[in-house]
């Protein structure tokens, strides 16, 4: 049996809460209408200045959704686990007057939900590779938040030669040590710490995925270990991590910064896990002056 401090008792009982009140408006028709209908108005909205496109091409003999919505250079934006390309609503509009945004569903989650392909993680450079090739991109600025930020370790790691420069929100892929069940405690801590508005889109992805994908990919995720692969970046790498992430603790920020030879560390207060929504004013900030401001 785990023994839990006070703090941590505090803890969970506040996340607890969270999801209670919740609960009624996550688990109905309503919300997912009210959810769908907010995304669907924020790109009205983007659309008065972007026109955004969902497209669909083959990979590999699977059809892989994505959207792209911008100008100037290409930019992809890698989501994490139990995630989709509505993780970005709050970067998007900043970041699309400088890049072309490439926003890809990774295997079996958001749009792509319903594939027949599964997403393997020793694999997911190569997919994302030939995702780029198949498109037409042959060298890319890379944006990737957990999972899809160890998906971008690799790529850039692999083949330096399709890497402008790298921004990584609070990485995956360096070993924790944690079980599958050792993940319960800081997700629920992770709830506590996420901005309110943004748990309907937690739980709607999720739902959306379902169980059987996540738990998948979570075990996938615990066998991953990208430490080898951190000294071959060679791309100008922005690492963002939320001070009050749980689940990739600020403690690896240290391991991969100094890993990476031409890397930069942002440390953003009032943030968790989902640091680039919960403080998507700084992250824009920090992404758009990225690299001309040092920032550690």
């Amino acid at each position: 049996m785990v023994a839990l401090c006070a703090s941590q008792i505090s803890t969970l009982t506040a996340s607890w809460a969270r999801i209670c009140h919740l609960r009624h408006h996550i688990f109905n028709s309503r919300c997912i209408v009210d959810h769908r209908a907010a995304i669907h108005n924020q790109e009205y909205e983007l659309a008065g200045a972007f026109k955004i496109e969902k497209r669909t091409i083959t990979v590999g003999g699977y059809p892989v959704h994505y959207k792209v919505v911008g100008r100037g250079e290409p930019a992809i934006l890698v989501h994490g686990l139990s995630a989709s390309t509505f993780w970005w609503n709050r970067n998007i509009l900043a970041l699309a007057s400088r890049y072309t945004l490439y926003l890809v569903d990774l295997p079996g989650f958001g749009a792509m939900r319903r594939s027949r392909q599964r997403l393997v993680l020793s694999q997911a450079a190569s997919w994302l590779l030939s995702w780029m090739q198949a498109v037409g991109i042959s060298q890319a600025h890379l944006i990737g938040h957990s999972m899809g930020g160890c998906i971008c370790i690799r790529l850039a790691a692999r083949h330096p030669e399709v890497v402008r420069r790298l921004v990584l929100f609070a990485p995956a892929g360096v070993p924790t040590g944690r079980s599958l069940a050792g993940y319960l405690i800081p997700l629920l801590v992770a709830i506590r710490y996420t901005t309110f508005r943004f748990l309907p889109i937690l739980f709607y992805d999720g739902l959306r995925a379902g169980l059987l994908t996540i738990l998948r990919a979570t075990q996938d995720l615990l066998t991953q270990d990208v430490r080898e692969d951190l000294p071959s970046i060679t791309a100008p790498t922005l690492l963002i991590w939320g001070e009050r992430d749980p689940l990739v603790p600020p403690v690896f920020a240290n391991i991969v910064h100094k890993a990476i030879t031409n890397s930069h560390l942002l440390r953003v207060k009032r943030a968790g896990h989902i640091v680039m929504y919960d403080q998507a004013q700084v992250c824009n900030e920090a992404m758009l002056a990225f690299p001309a401001s040092d920032v550690v």
